[in-house]
């Protein structure tokens, strides 16, 4: 079972998994993250999130690590479920 609220990336809590939804940016961000993985439907699950700084994140398999900013522009649905 997911929820229907569509939240940034940063918000995820560790051990939280989240959908991307939409990525917010212009051409170049958008592109650079879809190259990483981050493309709609991806399932993203936050490693590390302190709550300031850089977070790390698993996507497709890789443990990436993105700064705050970054992440509050991937917009992720949380995930509840297997």
């Amino acid at each position: 079972m997911a929820t229907n609220n569509v939240i940034p990336l940063s918000n995820l809590l560790p051990g939280e998994t989240g959908v991307v939804q939409d990525l917010a940016g212009g051409r170049g961000f958008v592109g650079r993250l879809a190259a990483l993985g981050f493309t709609p439907g991806a399932r993203v699950t936050m490693v590390q999130n302190f709550g300031h700084g850089p977070i790390i994140v698993l996507v497709r398999d890789t443990r990436i690590a993105l700064g705050r900013g970054e992440a509050r522009k991937v917009l992720v649905r949380r995930f509840v479920g297997s």
